[in-house]
């Protein structure tokens, strides 16, 4: 059994996977203010409340797109499992070409979400990723990253028309009715909801253009559920496939 951890810009998602099934995922706080003390306490919490024993840990691996907080982690599952964890980056078998001007830019979250798409779903497709930011994969034929376009989130948005507005107030992100508001709440909240929507659904058909045909498109990411359903494009829901990847570049690795 091993620990596979993400670390996003707003949440840690960690889960226990075994012979390829997760048998629980689980989310956390990001804190750069956190020690790795801290994100101990925290981890081996997450464990006992899935009634996981840190015995029964092999191995570790882990992603992160918040550098000051890797190494809190990565201290914080070495003092907790008497391991060192496997770190997604340079130097690590991936099985995936990526074909962009530097490859040393794209974020591993887009690059462990695309190995599980690739192997559950296979290529090519086009990966939305609905977290901090919305971003949008091109996965080729050949399984090849060949690019993107990376979006602000939803909460972003959402945040930004709250905060730098005088007038507007705060809204939940509950699914909007009509398009069509008849109040300042209403309209707020379709303008967030149905624009993500519709703003997926564009860069979708342009991606697929450039593609060259038909692309079978993925969702994964906190706001991907809420979003997914509103768009007139089929989307497939995918909730763990950061943990699939983590477990699929794990195997990959070992020695």
């Amino acid at each position: 059994m091993i620990l596979a951890v993400d670390i996003g810009n707003t949440n840690v998602v960690l889960g226990c996977i075994e012979d390829g099934n997760i048998l629980f995922e689980a989310r956390m706080a990001t804190d750069k203010l956190k020690t790795s003390d801290q994100y101990c306490v925290e981890l081996k919490s997450m464990l006992s409340l899935y009634e996981v024993s840190t015995e029964k840990i092999s191995g570790s691996i882990v992603s992160s797109v918040v550098p000051p907080v890797l190494n809190s982690v990565t201290t914080a599952i070495r003092k907790l499992t008497g391991k060192n964890c496997l770190v997604v980056g340079p130097g690590i078998k991936t099985g995936m070409n990526i074909r962009m001007d530097n490859p040393l830019e794209v974020g591993s979250d887009l690059i462990v979400a695309s190995v599980a798409a690739i192997a559950q779903y296979g290529a090519p497709l086009l990966l939305v990723d609905m977290g901090t930011a919305t971003t949008v994969t091109a996965v080729d034929a050949s399984g090849a990253f060949i690019g993107g376009c990376i979006c602000p989130g939803v909460k972003i948005s959402m945040e930004a028309l709250t905060e730098r507005t005088a007038q507007l107030p705060g809204i939940s992100l509950d699914e909007p009715e009509y398009a069509i508001g008849k109040n300042t709440r209403d309209s707020m909240r379709s303008g967030i909801m149905f624009g993500a929507a519709a703003m997926l659904d564009g860069l979708l058909d342009r991606m697929e253009a450039e593609m060259g045909g038909k692309v079978k498109a993925i969702a994964t990411g906190g706001m991907s559920r809420f979003i997914t359903p509103l768009c007139r494009r089929e989307l497939i829901y995918d909730r763990s496939l950061m943990l699939k990847g983590l477990w699929l570049i794990y195997q990959r690795n070992l020695k």
